[in-house]
């Protein structure tokens, strides 16, 4: 292994890191088609053997970054580990059941269904899942009140997750990396009124204990299949120092930047991405020789 080959990817790291706290949306679906488009342009040794490695090191990557996001929000007291909770009893065993899926689907399967995965994660955060679930009826739920370290009170309904789009977004990211933030953002935000600063803080704790059971097992599975050498030690030596600095840089910032304005952004990224993602399947399968 060439420890020099992926140097850029430490800027590049910090970032998509900082991006990731500022939103609540998983840096894996900014890393994945940096991994699985942008690399195989700048040349034949830096593309990476298959989309699996590309999705454990996406994970491997993001665990670390969330992690330390969740250190800087646990220090403003702006984590909801109640609601948290209630995710991650349904997102971490549907999670390994995408771990265990994406070792027998075909390579072409996977990218094919990470770009439509972007596409529909961009209408998602658009539209929420109103255009995929019924809208839930009104319930009195008592309300609750947090304090975090400035003094500012944040007031919000005790909200319930909805069951089947956790276990879409939990099995989609051991699948495919990320899913599980995509999902529970709309959730707490357009459904639940969940303060955003309060938001992205309890789904960063979502992400990151949903990915480290996930990337743990695709770590594991990779190393029982091919050995150490199967695991791009090269690459993440520089996307974890990235993300664990971006990690702190993001909950630092949020309140200072427009983080609404950052996720349409990455809306139309998303969906930008997807469309070429599917493209570039199609072109393979049947159009190049």
């Amino acid at each position: 292994m060439d420890f020099t080959l992926y140097w850029f990817m430490f800027p590049i790291a910090i970032c998509v890191a900082t991006i990731a706290m500022l939103s609540g949306i998983g840096g894996t679906a900014i890393f994945m088609p940096i991994f699985l488009l942008l690399l195989p342009l700048l040349g034949p040794e830096y593309p990476l053997n298959d989309p699996v490695t590309a999705v454990a090191a996406a994970l491997l990557t993001s665990t670390f970054g969330f992690t330390s996001g969740l250190i800087g929000y646990y220090r403003q007291k702006l984590i909801d580990l109640n609601i948290s909770k209630l995710f991650l009893v349904i997102s971490i065993p549907a999670a390994l059941v995408g771990v265990l899926s994406a070792h027998w689907i075909p390579p072409w399967v996977l990218r094919l269904s990470y770009g439509i995965l972007l596409l529909l994660l961009s209408v998602i955060m658009i539209r929420g899942f109103t255009f995929l679930f019924a809208p839930r009826k009104p319930v009195n739920k008592p309300f609750k009140a947090l304090t975090d370290k400035w003094g500012n009170q944040y007031k919000y309904q005790v909200y319930t997750p909805r069951s089947i789009p956790t276990i879409l977004g939990g099995f989609i990211t051991g699948m495919l990396s990320t899913g599980i933030g995509e999902i529970v953002m709309p959730q707490l935000i357009k459904e639940g009124k969940v303060p955003l600063p309060v938001a992205a803080a309890s789904s960063v704790v979502v992400v990151m204990g949903t990915m480290l059971v996930a990337a743990f097992a695709h770590t594991l599975t990779l190393i029982r299949t091919a050995g150490l050498d199967a695991v791009p030690w090269h690459l993440i030596c520089y996307t974890i120092p990235g993300v664990i600095i971006g990690g702190q840089i993001g909950p630092f910032l949020q309140g200072r930047l427009p983080s609404r304005s950052l996720t349409k952004g990455l809306t139309w990224i998303f969906l930008i991405l997807g469309i070429f993602m599917i493209w570039t399947v199609f072109r393979n399968l049947f159009i190049s020789p």
